[in-house]
């Protein structure tokens, strides 16, 4: 089983439906180890929703936190505790499982346990999901040598939304990592949507 983490350089940049496309580009099993907030649904259930090929597997939370908010004060506001020993990945022999976290790379699950603890834990590969806005430089690359210090290997970079073509290329420089694709900005997202855009990572 091949475990590859898909990170983001903040909150609502994208991981959700990147991951859906990647999962149906790759027949993948997705997997979001623990979810704070479910409305109008969970991120599970929206890449469920979105998926046409019936191979991927789509696996239940280790916690479901109803609190829209870092999954440490949802926990502790719920009166639960989010332990690392729990965070064991489901099996999918011969497949690649995607792992959603939950916002950035330093976000707590606990008083001691970030998600990139959790990362380093899984022995994931990851993949960056970057989406342009005033600050989205400063960001990336704060997400992105974070990984490098903690020896995290980084298959890549994707860009969710419009193009910004000099941010993008300061930011594949610097870091010398490769962009793996684009994720068009979509008026409606249907499954027939994700499956346009999961062509295009079909081969990576």
């Amino acid at each position: 089983m091949r475990k590859i983490f898909i990170t983001g350089i903040g909150t609502d940049v994208g991981k959700t439906i990147v991951s859906a496309v990647l999962a149906e580009a790759w027949m993948a099993d997705y997997w979001k180890p623990v979810q704070a907030g479910k409305l109008p649904e969970t991120d599970s259930e929206t890449v469920k929703k979105l998926l046409i090929n019936k191979i991927s597997n789509v696996w239940q939370e280790n916690y479901l936190l109803e609190t829209p908010v870092s999954p440490h004060y949802a926990a502790f506001l719920e009166k639960k505790n989010i332990q690392e020993t729990n965070l064991i990945p489901p099996s999918s022999p011969n497949k690649i499982l995607l792992i959603e976290g939950a916002g950035g790379l330093m976000v707590p699950l606990n008083d001691e346990f970030l998600i990139i603890d959790l990362i380093s834990k899984l022995n994931a590969e990851t993949i960056v999901v970057s989406k342009n806005y005033l600050g989205s430089i400063n960001h990336t690359l704060l997400t992105i040598n974070t990984l490098f210090h903690h020896k995290i290997p980084v298959l890549g970079i994707i860009f969710n939304g419009e193009e910004h073509s000099a941010s993008e290329q300061f930011i594949l420089k610097y870091t010398g990592l490769k962009m793996l694709g684009r994720i068009e900005k979509a008026q409606q997202i249907t499954r027939e949507w994700i499956a346009k855009e999961a062509a295009k990572f079909s081969t990576l």
